[in-house]
């Protein structure tokens, strides 16, 4: 543990053991850096208190308990959790400004609340188990779970005739005239592959397991944000399920609100995996690059696609915060086509640091997006990779003059080489992701170059 600070009272007790117990007695602890249990240590807080951990990872390696206490995690910049050993909290709550994230790097226990106040818990690939007590408490556009690379929140109860029943405040509102016994109720955030990936799903589904799982005549209310929308057209959106999350069934709506963000199935037979999309819609634009090079004041933006269908035009959008977005050009598309086709657009009054993207709108209004890049006027955010620690994918930020290739090569502790990747790199900024998959948890160096191999980079990251 790097730096204390206690507003009130702190005490701290050393055992013949040596594992550390830590009584906080009276309001909080402002604790930043990183706060690691060590093995054979000993991390107990006593009392309904409150533990601020500003802009710091907690790493549990020995033995953590948090009483009744709630945990919170602060600050401007993403933290994360991780560790060895079991990390069970009473209560968690998401601080988090300047749109950043509490990353897990390990499962988690959440005996009572989750608390959304700002920020985002990023589940990557782990689960947020609520066991049978817990719940998500003040979830928002801004303040709520995501997990772009899979990890589910879990839920238990029991469900005999619900009405409205939301169990945990996942969002999925639950009504039937039977008996459903014990429930498992799981929410995810990966967009789901529909119809061999011609279709996409919004950024979120439930899977259902009940006991008890036929003739249930049940409704389901599927609760969603606009954020999590994934480009689908909102006023479109209709159920799918599926029983092994390959193959999906088209299901229909009862009702939908685009205005309270929900759709309703009624009359349901069975529960399995559940998920909305525009299951007609076919993708009208495939982009196969996206690229903004900053000269002389002036930001220009290219793209391209490799093929399109009933496209109607493009707006080239601009954010300062990534979120709230203005149209900055209009551009017509090509309608219909089968060969590469080049766009590039140029903005005058670029800023520092913005955020950019391209939406595609096609004849029926329907609208896809790019991903979304950085400005490279005026930003020293040269070279970035991101997160670390990983967990099987990495993504890199790089601000390049000239077109070049980028050669990555991921080295384990002993030199030996596990990851080579070669990707194109165009003048300006460029982002790109590299998937280094289930491997050892260790540390690795990560070695960039490009430019013909005049600019090296070389950087630790840890994989936990």
């Amino acid at each position: 543990m790097e730096k204390t600070q206690a507003h009130k009272q702190l005490k701290i007790f050393w055992s013949v053991k040596g594992n550390l117990l830590l009584l906080l007695l009276l309001s909080s602890c402002a604790i930043s850096a990183q706060l690691t249990i060590a093995p054979g240590a000993e991390l107990s807080i006593v009392g309904n208190v409150q533990l601020s951990l500003q802009n710091t990872d907690l790493i549990n390696n020995g033995n953590f308990t948090t009483g009744n206490s709630m945990i919170t995690f602060k600050g401007n910049i993403s933290s994360s959790i991780r560790g060895s050993g079991p990390i069970q909290f009473f209560e968690i709550e998401m601080d988090k400004t300047n749109n950043s994230s509490v990353f897990l790097l390990s499962p988690v226990e959440i005996q009572q609340r989750a608390v959304f106040t700002s920020g985002f818990l990023d589940l990557n690939g782990f689960n947020a188990d609520l066991g049978t007590t817990g719940h998500l408490d003040g979830e928002q556009e801004n303040a709520r779970v995501i997990g772009p690379n899979g990890g589910e929140v879990l839920f238990l109860t029991t469900l005999n005739a619900p009405a409205n029943s939301n169990p945990a405040n996942l969002g999925a509102i639950i009504s039937s005239t039977e008996n459903l016994g014990n429930v498992m109720i799981k929410r995810g955030h990966q967009s789901q592959s529909i119809n061999s990936g011609v279709n996409s799903s919004v950024l979120r589904y439930y899977e259902i397991l009940p006991a008890n799982n036929s003739n249930l005549n049940a409704t389901l209310k599927f609760k969603y944000f606009d954020r999590e929308l994934n480009g689908l057209t909102e006023n479109s959106l209709v159920f799918l399920n599926s029983n092994d999350g390959i193959n999906w069934s088209a299901q229909g709506f009862t009702s939908r609100d685009v205005t309270a963000n929900f759709v309703e199935k009624a009359g349901i037979g069975s529960f399995s995996r559940w998920t909305l999309s525009n299951i007609n819609t076919v993708l009208p634009v495939f982009f196969t690059l996206f690229n903004a090079n900053c000269n002389s004041n002036k930001l220009f933006i290219t793209w391209k696609t490799a093929q399109e269908q009933n496209s109607d035009h493009f707006n080239v959008e601009k954010s300062d915060d990534g979120i709230h977005w203005t149209v900055i050009g209009v551009l017509n598309a090509a309608g219909n086509s089968t060969t590469e086709t080049s766009y590039s657009f140029t903005y005058n009054n670029p800023g520092q640091n913005d955020f950019y993207r391209i939406a595609e709108y096609d004849l029926d209004g329907t609208i896809h997006y790019t991903s979304t890049i950085r400005s490279s006027c005026n930003t020293p955010d040269v070279f970035r990779v991101w997160p670390n620690p990983f967990h099987e994918k990495i993504f890199v930020n790089i601000l390049v003059a000239n077109q070049s290739q980028a050669i990555i090569k991921l080295f384990d502790s002993k030199g030996a080489l596990v990851k080579l990747q070669k990707t194109a790199l165009l003048q300006g900024t460029n982002q790109f992701s590299v998937d280094l998959g289930p491997i050892a948890k260790s540390i690795y160096q990560l070695q960039i170059e490009w430019n013909n191999g005049q600019m090296k980079k070389t950087i630790q990251l840890v994989n936990q």
